[in-house]
């Protein structure tokens, strides 16, 4: 999997059809997503355009691209990009993404990954976005066998991997997660992480950072010893959209908005204890925002339907998610 994703990463975008940052100040509505083929298409992008928001994040699965031959991933790009609603997206939102990059970009030319963060607005207004690279490191996934998956594992809408065993075995290595501290260091109200893979339940099945629980306890750990304020987490991948809550020896709550599909939808949606609520499998994206007008804004977040109609949401406090003074 390394080996084959390296080169997919680096031409990740050379048309540059999705990379287009232009926000300064604090925004106000993050929208964002995942999992969208560029075979189908994707009507949703017309709804979320109509909601003219701030800033636009790629998850992940911004094509489905399953090759080796570069001109053909450049094709399937090309396919995304020719699509209306894509076009008026990138003509009138700034947009980042996990996967993709411009031609330009250090990220193209780092040894050991693609992970970048963004700083927007300035003083008690600020939003630092976390994108860690879940792939470029990844040490390898510890598949069941055949046979428990089908008598035991698809029975109970669960994936074919589980937890590794091998101490140290990691999705970031230890470079990015040098540089995960440092980033995790730096002042600013929220610290927004959008993350690739689901972070906060606790098992699947499926690929997530409850396969890797060193990566996932180290990231714990790191926000208690620094006091870090104000995370909060999106995620996609699933095929499903849903909420998750976990405080398990922290100092707050971490709330995890997964936001997927854009077309991608999976019926048999895997057990989570830390849900908040129910799930979706219809197609769906996510909407956080931000009341920066209040003494102690507050933060919303929303998971929103092809209709733009609000399936599930999420309402707190900033200071709810920030104890340490």
């Amino acid at each position: 999997m390394k080996n084959l994703l390296k080169p997919l990463t680096l031409f990740a975008l050379v048309l540059s059809l999705v990379i287009s940052t232009g926000v300064t100040a604090a925004p106000s509505k993050i929208l964002f997503g995942s999992c969208g083929h560029q075979d189908k298409n994707i009507p949703i992008f017309n709804t979320i355009n109509k909601e003219q928001g701030d800033l636009f994040i790629f998850l992940g699965d911004n094509i489905y691209g399953d090759t080796n031959d570069m001109d053909v991933l450049a094709e399937k790009y090309q396919r995304l990009g020719a699509k209306p609603g894509f076009k008026t997206l990138k003509a009138q939102t700034p947009i980042i993404a996990i996967w993709d990059e411009p031609v330009n970009s250090v990220r193209r030319t780092r040894p050991d990954g693609i992970y970048t963060s963004y700083m927007y607005g300035e003083n008690e207004q600020t939003i630092q976005v976390i994108m860690p690279d879940l792939r470029w490191n990844r040490d390898a996934l510890n598949h069941v066998g055949e046979l428990e998956y089908y008598t035991k594992r698809k029975l109970n809408n669960q994936g074919p991997y589980s937890p590794s065993e091998v101490k140290g075995a990691s999705m970031l290595g230890e470079a990015q997660w040098q540089w995960l501290e440092q980033e995790l260091k730096k002042p600013a109200a929220i610290k927004l992480i959008a993350s690739s893979l689901q972070l906060l339940p606790d098992f699947t099945g499926w690929e997530s950072w409850a396969n890797f629980p060193e990566d996932r306890n180290r990231l714990f750990a790191l926000i208690k010893k620094h006091k870090v304020n104000g995370v909060v987490i999106i995620s996609g991948d699933t095929h499903w959209g849903e909420i998750s809550k976990y405080q398990q020896n922290l100092d707050y709550p971490l709330i995890e908005m997964t936001s997927s599909g854009l077309t991608e939808k999976w019926k048999d949606v895997s057990p989570n204890k830390h849900r908040v609520g129910n799930y979706t499998h219809n197609v769906n994206y996510g909407d956080l925002s931000i009341d920066w007008q209040q003494t102690d804004p507050t933060i919303s977040l929303k998971l929103k339907g092809i209709d733009g109609q609000v399936i599930m949401q999420s309402d707190f406090s900033l200071s709810s998610i920030s104890p340490y003074k």
